[in-house]
Protein backbone atom coordinates (compact mmCIF):
# COMPACT_ATOMS: atom_id res chain seq x y z
CA UNK A 1 0.00 0.00 0.00
CA UNK A 2 1.05 3.46 -0.63
CA UNK A 3 1.57 6.39 1.18
CA UNK A 4 -1.17 7.87 -0.37
CA UNK A 5 -3.54 4.43 -0.45
CA UNK A 6 -2.95 4.44 3.37
CA UNK A 7 -3.72 8.60 3.79
CA UNK A 8 -7.43 7.67 1.98
CA UNK A 9 -8.05 4.41 3.80
CA UNK A 10 -7.28 6.17 7.34
CA UNK A 11 -9.87 8.87 5.60
CA UNK A 12 -12.66 6.88 4.73
CA UNK A 13 -14.95 5.57 7.19
CA UNK A 14 -18.47 4.71 7.52
CA UNK A 15 -20.73 2.94 5.12
CA UNK A 16 -22.35 3.79 2.25
CA UNK A 17 -25.52 1.31 0.97
CA UNK A 18 -26.75 1.59 -2.20
CA UNK A 19 -30.20 1.25 -2.97
CA UNK A 20 -33.73 1.44 -1.81
CA UNK A 21 -35.45 -1.78 -1.96
CA UNK A 22 -36.16 -4.55 0.27
CA UNK A 23 -32.60 -5.92 0.90
CA UNK A 24 -31.21 -1.93 1.24
CA UNK A 25 -33.82 -1.68 4.31
CA UNK A 26 -33.07 -5.05 5.89
CA UNK A 27 -29.44 -4.09 5.79
CA UNK A 28 -29.95 -1.09 7.19
CA UNK A 29 -32.96 -1.88 10.10
CA UNK A 30 -30.29 -4.11 11.30
CA UNK A 31 -27.16 -2.30 11.65
CA UNK A 32 -29.61 0.30 13.35
CA UNK A 33 -29.67 -2.52 16.27
CA UNK A 34 -26.94 -4.85 15.82
CA UNK A 35 -24.72 -5.54 18.46
CA UNK A 36 -21.36 -4.87 16.36
CA UNK A 37 -18.91 -2.26 16.06
CA UNK A 38 -20.68 1.26 15.05
CA UNK A 39 -19.93 2.11 11.66
CA UNK A 40 -20.83 5.81 12.65
CA UNK A 41 -22.86 6.85 9.71
CA UNK A 42 -24.97 4.98 7.54
CA UNK A 43 -25.37 7.09 4.37
CA UNK A 44 -27.93 5.88 2.25
CA UNK A 45 -28.12 6.34 -1.76
CA UNK A 46 -31.12 5.44 -3.42
CA UNK A 47 -32.44 6.77 -6.69
CA UNK A 48 -35.81 7.68 -5.17
CA UNK A 49 -35.50 10.43 -2.77
CA UNK A 50 -38.83 9.10 -0.99
CA UNK A 51 -36.86 5.81 -0.56
CA UNK A 52 -33.84 7.12 0.76
CA UNK A 53 -35.77 9.62 3.71
CA UNK A 54 -37.63 7.03 4.41
CA UNK A 55 -35.19 4.23 5.40
CA UNK A 56 -33.16 6.55 6.92
CA UNK A 57 -35.32 8.27 9.01
CA UNK A 58 -36.58 4.33 10.40
CA UNK A 59 -33.31 3.16 10.80
CA UNK A 60 -32.35 6.23 12.55
CA UNK A 61 -35.36 5.47 14.79
CA UNK A 62 -34.70 2.26 15.73
CA UNK A 63 -30.72 2.93 16.08
CA UNK A 64 -32.57 5.49 19.11
CA UNK A 65 -34.41 3.10 20.79
CA UNK A 66 -31.72 0.97 20.80
CA UNK A 67 -29.32 3.35 22.25
CA UNK A 68 -27.22 2.67 18.80
CA UNK A 69 -24.56 5.93 18.40
CA UNK A 70 -25.10 4.85 14.50
CA UNK A 71 -26.58 8.08 12.35
CA UNK A 72 -28.62 7.59 9.17
CA UNK A 73 -28.43 9.93 6.54
CA UNK A 74 -29.63 9.63 2.57
CA UNK A 75 -28.42 10.71 0.02
CA UNK A 76 -30.77 10.93 -2.85
CA UNK A 77 -28.89 9.72 -6.59
CA UNK A 78 -29.73 7.60 -9.21
CA UNK A 79 -26.60 4.14 -9.18
CA UNK A 80 -27.17 4.85 -13.08
CA UNK A 81 -25.31 8.10 -13.06
CA UNK A 82 -21.68 7.61 -12.35
CA UNK A 83 -20.76 11.11 -12.47
CA UNK A 84 -23.06 11.94 -9.50
CA UNK A 85 -22.47 9.34 -7.49
CA UNK A 86 -18.57 9.89 -8.01
CA UNK A 87 -19.37 13.19 -6.80
CA UNK A 88 -21.17 11.66 -4.03
CA UNK A 89 -18.69 9.36 -2.68
CA UNK A 90 -15.93 11.84 -3.32
CA UNK A 91 -17.72 14.10 -0.61
CA UNK A 92 -19.35 11.55 2.00
CA UNK A 93 -15.65 8.84 1.67
CA UNK A 94 -17.39 6.11 2.81
CA UNK A 95 -15.10 2.97 4.25
CA UNK A 96 -17.84 0.03 2.64
CA UNK A 97 -19.92 0.79 0.03
CA UNK A 98 -22.88 -2.14 -0.07
CA UNK A 99 -24.53 -2.17 -3.18
CA UNK A 100 -27.83 -3.27 -3.35
CA UNK A 101 -29.16 -1.85 -6.73
CA UNK A 102 -30.31 -4.25 -9.61
CA UNK A 103 -32.48 -3.10 -13.08
CA UNK A 104 -33.83 -7.07 -12.26
CA UNK A 105 -36.02 -8.20 -9.11
CA UNK A 106 -35.34 -11.44 -7.78
CA UNK A 107 -38.92 -11.19 -6.56
CA UNK A 108 -40.37 -10.76 -10.45
CA UNK A 109 -41.23 -14.65 -10.99
CA UNK A 110 -43.41 -14.64 -7.87
CA UNK A 111 -44.77 -10.89 -8.33
CA UNK A 112 -45.44 -10.70 -11.88
CA UNK A 113 -45.21 -13.81 -13.74
CA UNK A 114 -45.21 -13.14 -17.42
CA UNK A 115 -43.46 -14.71 -20.72
CA UNK A 116 -40.59 -12.86 -19.59
CA UNK A 117 -40.23 -14.87 -15.83
CA UNK A 118 -41.11 -17.60 -17.81
CA UNK A 119 -37.80 -17.48 -19.95
CA UNK A 120 -35.47 -16.79 -16.73
CA UNK A 121 -37.35 -20.37 -15.36
CA UNK A 122 -36.45 -22.15 -18.74
CA UNK A 123 -33.18 -21.12 -19.03
CA UNK A 124 -31.78 -20.32 -15.66
CA UNK A 125 -31.09 -17.29 -13.14
CA UNK A 126 -28.09 -16.76 -15.51
CA UNK A 127 -29.81 -15.22 -18.32
CA UNK A 128 -30.08 -12.19 -15.95
CA UNK A 129 -26.49 -11.30 -14.86
CA UNK A 130 -25.89 -8.63 -17.60
CA UNK A 131 -29.18 -6.64 -15.60
CA UNK A 132 -27.57 -7.63 -11.79
CA UNK A 133 -24.33 -6.21 -13.35
CA UNK A 134 -25.31 -3.06 -14.59
CA UNK A 135 -25.53 -1.16 -11.61
CA UNK A 136 -22.89 -3.10 -9.80
CA UNK A 137 -20.14 -1.84 -12.65
CA UNK A 138 -21.61 1.35 -12.20
CA UNK A 139 -21.08 1.61 -8.53
CA UNK A 140 -17.54 -0.11 -9.01
CA UNK A 141 -16.34 2.10 -11.95
CA UNK A 142 -17.50 5.39 -9.67
CA UNK A 143 -15.10 3.95 -6.37
CA UNK A 144 -12.45 3.87 -8.76
CA UNK A 145 -12.80 7.42 -10.13
CA UNK A 146 -13.63 9.15 -6.14
CA UNK A 147 -10.28 7.52 -5.31
CA UNK A 148 -11.65 6.97 -1.94
CA UNK A 149 -10.33 4.01 -0.19
CA UNK A 150 -13.83 2.47 0.28
CA UNK A 151 -14.13 -1.91 -0.27
CA UNK A 152 -16.90 -2.63 -2.23
CA UNK A 153 -19.24 -4.95 -0.98
CA UNK A 154 -21.36 -6.27 -3.93
CA UNK A 155 -25.12 -8.05 -2.92
CA UNK A 156 -26.45 -8.30 -6.80
CA UNK A 157 -25.67 -12.12 -7.40
CA UNK A 158 -21.99 -11.70 -6.53
CA UNK A 159 -21.22 -14.93 -7.43
CA UNK A 160 -21.26 -14.27 -10.94
CA UNK A 161 -21.12 -10.75 -10.91
CA UNK A 162 -17.74 -10.04 -9.50
CA UNK A 163 -15.51 -12.41 -11.78
CA UNK A 164 -17.11 -10.01 -13.86
CA UNK A 165 -15.88 -6.87 -12.78
CA UNK A 166 -12.71 -8.75 -11.71
CA UNK A 167 -12.53 -9.09 -15.48
CA UNK A 168 -12.78 -5.76 -15.94
CA UNK A 169 -10.31 -4.54 -13.79
CA UNK A 170 -12.99 -3.23 -11.41
CA UNK A 171 -12.56 -3.13 -7.66
CA UNK A 172 -14.54 -5.21 -6.21
CA UNK A 173 -13.99 -6.76 -2.41
CA UNK A 174 -16.77 -9.76 -1.86
CA UNK A 175 -20.18 -9.86 -1.89
CA UNK A 176 -22.92 -10.93 0.54
CA UNK A 177 -26.25 -12.92 0.63
CA UNK A 178 -26.31 -16.42 -0.69
CA UNK A 179 -23.43 -18.61 0.47
CA UNK A 180 -23.46 -16.36 3.31
CA UNK A 181 -27.29 -16.61 3.80
CA UNK A 182 -26.50 -20.65 3.79
CA UNK A 183 -24.23 -20.39 6.35
CA UNK A 184 -25.70 -18.90 8.70
CA UNK A 185 -28.73 -21.14 8.79
CA UNK A 186 -26.12 -23.98 9.10
CA UNK A 187 -24.72 -22.15 12.24
CA UNK A 188 -28.27 -22.02 13.61
CA UNK A 189 -28.71 -25.89 12.75
CA UNK A 190 -24.98 -26.84 13.89
CA UNK A 191 -24.33 -24.43 16.50
CA UNK A 192 -20.40 -24.36 16.40
CA UNK A 193 -18.61 -24.38 19.57
CA UNK A 194 -16.15 -21.40 20.39
CA UNK A 195 -13.43 -21.17 18.74
CA UNK A 196 -14.95 -23.67 16.41
CA UNK A 197 -14.50 -22.36 12.41
CA UNK A 198 -18.11 -23.40 10.58
CA UNK A 199 -16.46 -23.61 6.57
CA UNK A 200 -18.78 -23.84 3.61
CA UNK A 201 -18.30 -23.86 0.15
CA UNK A 202 -21.75 -23.07 -1.68
CA UNK A 203 -22.95 -21.10 -4.95
CA UNK A 204 -26.06 -19.33 -5.22
CA UNK A 205 -27.34 -22.37 -6.87
CA UNK A 206 -27.15 -24.55 -3.75
CA UNK A 207 -30.45 -21.67 -2.36
CA UNK A 208 -32.10 -24.42 -4.27
CA UNK A 209 -31.28 -28.39 -3.34
CA UNK A 210 -29.40 -29.68 -6.07
CA UNK A 211 -30.82 -32.38 -8.66
CA UNK A 212 -28.00 -34.58 -8.04
CA UNK A 213 -27.24 -34.76 -4.22
CA UNK A 214 -23.41 -35.52 -5.39
CA UNK A 215 -23.83 -31.69 -5.71
CA UNK A 216 -25.19 -30.39 -3.01
CA UNK A 217 -23.48 -27.83 -1.08
CA UNK A 218 -19.89 -28.55 0.98
CA UNK A 219 -19.66 -27.85 4.87
CA UNK A 220 -17.39 -28.35 7.28
CA UNK A 221 -16.74 -27.62 11.38
CA UNK A 222 -12.96 -27.11 11.24
CA UNK A 223 -11.61 -29.81 8.77
CA UNK A 224 -13.76 -32.25 9.08
CA UNK A 225 -16.70 -32.83 6.85
CA UNK A 226 -20.23 -32.40 7.61
CA UNK A 227 -22.69 -34.94 6.32
CA UNK A 228 -26.53 -34.79 5.33
CA UNK A 229 -26.09 -30.79 4.83
CA UNK A 230 -28.88 -31.41 2.09
CA UNK A 231 -31.14 -32.36 5.36
CA UNK A 232 -29.78 -29.18 7.30
CA UNK A 233 -30.74 -27.11 4.64
CA UNK A 234 -34.10 -28.33 4.21
CA UNK A 235 -35.84 -25.75 7.27
CA UNK A 236 -34.06 -23.11 5.03
CA UNK A 237 -35.03 -24.24 1.72
CA UNK A 238 -38.54 -24.19 3.11
CA UNK A 239 -38.33 -20.67 4.04
CA UNK A 240 -39.36 -17.67 1.31
CA UNK A 241 -37.02 -15.69 -0.61
CA UNK A 242 -38.05 -12.77 0.11
CA UNK A 243 -38.51 -14.13 4.64
CA UNK A 244 -34.64 -15.12 3.81
CA UNK A 245 -34.22 -11.65 3.24
CA UNK A 246 -34.05 -10.63 6.62
CA UNK A 247 -30.89 -13.20 6.96
CA UNK A 248 -29.40 -11.74 4.34
CA UNK A 249 -29.66 -8.33 5.77
CA UNK A 250 -28.61 -9.36 8.99
CA UNK A 251 -24.85 -11.06 7.64
CA UNK A 252 -24.41 -8.00 5.19
CA UNK A 253 -24.83 -5.66 8.11
CA UNK A 254 -22.79 -7.41 10.43
CA UNK A 255 -20.49 -7.84 7.76
CA UNK A 256 -20.46 -4.24 6.65
CA UNK A 257 -19.97 -2.83 10.73
CA UNK A 258 -17.51 -5.38 11.23
CA UNK A 259 -15.07 -3.80 7.63
CA UNK A 260 -15.84 -0.54 8.49
CA UNK A 261 -14.37 -1.03 12.25
CA UNK A 262 -11.55 -2.80 10.85
CA UNK A 263 -11.82 -5.84 12.86
CA UNK A 264 -10.79 -9.34 12.10
CA UNK A 265 -13.42 -11.66 10.34
CA UNK A 266 -13.72 -15.03 9.13
CA UNK A 267 -16.85 -15.39 7.45
CA UNK A 268 -18.39 -17.62 4.44
CA UNK A 269 -18.79 -15.12 1.56
CA UNK A 270 -19.54 -15.48 -2.33
CA UNK A 271 -17.72 -13.81 -4.92
CA UNK A 272 -13.99 -12.51 -2.67
CA UNK A 273 -11.18 -11.59 -4.99
CA UNK A 274 -13.56 -11.93 -8.05
CA UNK A 275 -13.84 -15.63 -7.64
CA UNK A 276 -16.85 -17.44 -8.72
CA UNK A 277 -19.27 -18.71 -6.17
CA UNK A 278 -19.01 -18.52 -2.21
CA UNK A 279 -15.84 -19.45 -0.02
CA UNK A 280 -14.83 -19.54 3.61
CA UNK A 281 -12.52 -16.48 3.88
CA UNK A 282 -10.72 -14.30 6.68
CA UNK A 283 -10.38 -10.74 6.68
CA UNK A 284 -7.83 -9.01 8.44
CA UNK A 285 -6.02 -5.43 7.78
CA UNK A 286 -8.36 -4.97 4.86
CA UNK A 287 -7.09 -7.94 3.12
CA UNK A 288 -9.49 -11.01 2.22
CA UNK A 289 -7.94 -14.76 1.48
CA UNK A 290 -9.44 -17.89 1.48
CA UNK A 291 -9.62 -19.82 4.82
CA UNK A 292 -10.18 -23.78 2.66
CA UNK A 293 -10.33 -26.77 5.51
CA UNK A 294 -7.19 -29.08 4.88
CA UNK A 295 -6.86 -30.84 1.90
CA UNK A 296 -8.72 -28.28 -0.47
CA UNK A 297 -7.16 -26.59 -2.97
CA UNK A 298 -8.00 -23.17 -4.19
CA UNK A 299 -7.45 -24.73 -7.76
CA UNK A 300 -9.85 -27.46 -6.86
CA UNK A 301 -12.37 -24.78 -5.23
CA UNK A 302 -12.54 -22.75 -8.07
CA UNK A 303 -12.74 -25.48 -10.47
CA UNK A 304 -15.93 -27.20 -8.18
CA UNK A 305 -17.53 -23.53 -8.10
CA UNK A 306 -17.13 -23.31 -12.05
CA UNK A 307 -19.24 -26.44 -12.38
CA UNK A 308 -21.58 -25.75 -9.92
CA UNK A 309 -22.10 -22.26 -12.23
CA UNK A 310 -23.34 -24.25 -14.89
CA UNK A 311 -26.80 -24.73 -12.83
CA UNK A 312 -27.23 -21.21 -12.97
CA UNK A 313 -26.50 -21.45 -16.85
CA UNK A 314 -23.83 -19.07 -16.76
CA UNK A 315 -20.21 -19.09 -16.17
CA UNK A 316 -17.45 -16.23 -16.10
CA UNK A 317 -14.03 -17.30 -16.98
CA UNK A 318 -10.79 -15.85 -15.36
CA UNK A 319 -10.33 -14.63 -18.94
CA UNK A 320 -13.42 -12.48 -19.13
CA UNK A 321 -15.62 -14.14 -21.45
CA UNK A 322 -18.97 -15.20 -20.18
CA UNK A 323 -20.74 -18.34 -21.10
CA UNK A 324 -24.49 -19.49 -21.42
CA UNK A 325 -24.93 -23.07 -20.89
CA UNK A 326 -27.00 -25.65 -23.32
CA UNK A 327 -30.17 -24.98 -21.92
CA UNK A 328 -29.66 -20.88 -20.97
CA UNK A 329 -28.21 -20.83 -24.75
CA UNK A 330 -30.94 -22.68 -26.39
CA UNK A 331 -33.97 -20.16 -24.38
CA UNK A 332 -32.08 -16.81 -25.37
CA UNK A 333 -31.36 -18.22 -29.14
CA UNK A 334 -35.45 -18.58 -29.02
CA UNK A 335 -35.71 -14.85 -28.56
CA UNK A 336 -32.18 -13.90 -29.90
CA UNK A 337 -31.18 -15.76 -32.50
CA UNK A 338 -27.55 -14.26 -33.66
CA UNK A 339 -26.84 -14.63 -29.59
CA UNK A 340 -23.49 -16.20 -29.58
CA UNK A 341 -23.28 -19.03 -26.62
CA UNK A 342 -20.12 -17.07 -25.18
CA UNK A 343 -19.20 -13.05 -25.21
CA UNK A 344 -16.70 -11.04 -23.10
CA UNK A 345 -17.04 -8.89 -20.61
CA UNK A 346 -16.06 -5.71 -22.72
CA UNK A 347 -19.96 -6.88 -24.47
CA UNK A 348 -21.76 -7.11 -21.36
CA UNK A 349 -23.22 -3.91 -22.21
CA UNK A 350 -24.84 -3.95 -25.25
CA UNK A 351 -26.07 -7.06 -24.24
CA UNK A 352 -27.85 -5.33 -21.67
CA UNK A 353 -29.62 -3.46 -23.58
CA UNK A 354 -30.57 -6.16 -25.72
CA UNK A 355 -31.73 -7.79 -22.90
CA UNK A 356 -33.73 -5.02 -21.50
CA UNK A 357 -35.50 -4.30 -24.91
CA UNK A 358 -36.52 -8.42 -24.68
CA UNK A 359 -37.87 -8.03 -21.72
CA UNK A 360 -39.82 -5.31 -22.29
CA UNK A 361 -41.63 -6.64 -24.73
CA UNK A 362 -42.03 -10.08 -22.94
CA UNK A 363 -43.40 -8.65 -19.43
CA UNK A 364 -46.33 -7.45 -21.52
CA UNK A 365 -47.19 -11.47 -22.60
CA UNK A 366 -48.61 -13.88 -20.64
CA UNK A 367 -46.62 -16.57 -19.01
CA UNK A 368 -47.31 -19.64 -20.47
CA UNK A 369 -46.17 -21.64 -17.09
CA UNK A 370 -46.52 -20.52 -13.30
CA UNK A 371 -42.58 -22.10 -12.06
CA UNK A 372 -40.95 -21.44 -9.09
CA UNK A 373 -38.91 -18.82 -8.42
CA UNK A 374 -35.15 -18.91 -9.87
CA UNK A 375 -33.90 -16.79 -7.65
Amino acid sequence: MTTEEALRHREAEGIAVVGGGSLARAICYSLAVAAVPSPGTVTVLARSARAAHEIACIAGARAAVSGSPTRFTAEPVDAADEEALTAVLARTRPRVVLNCASVQSPWETTRAASAWTDLLSAGGFGIALPLHAVLARSVARAIRRSRVASLFVNACYPDAVNPLLHAEGLPVFCGVGNSATLAASLRAVLRPQDGERLRVLAHHAHLHEPADASDEARVWLDDRPVPHVGELLSAHRACSREELNAVTGHTAAVLAARLAAEQEVHADLPGPLGLPGGYPVRITGGRIGLDLPAGLTRDDAVAWQTRMAAHDGVTVCPSGEVRFGPRAHQALTARLPDLAEVCHARDIAPLTQRLLSLRGILRTQRPAVHADSAA
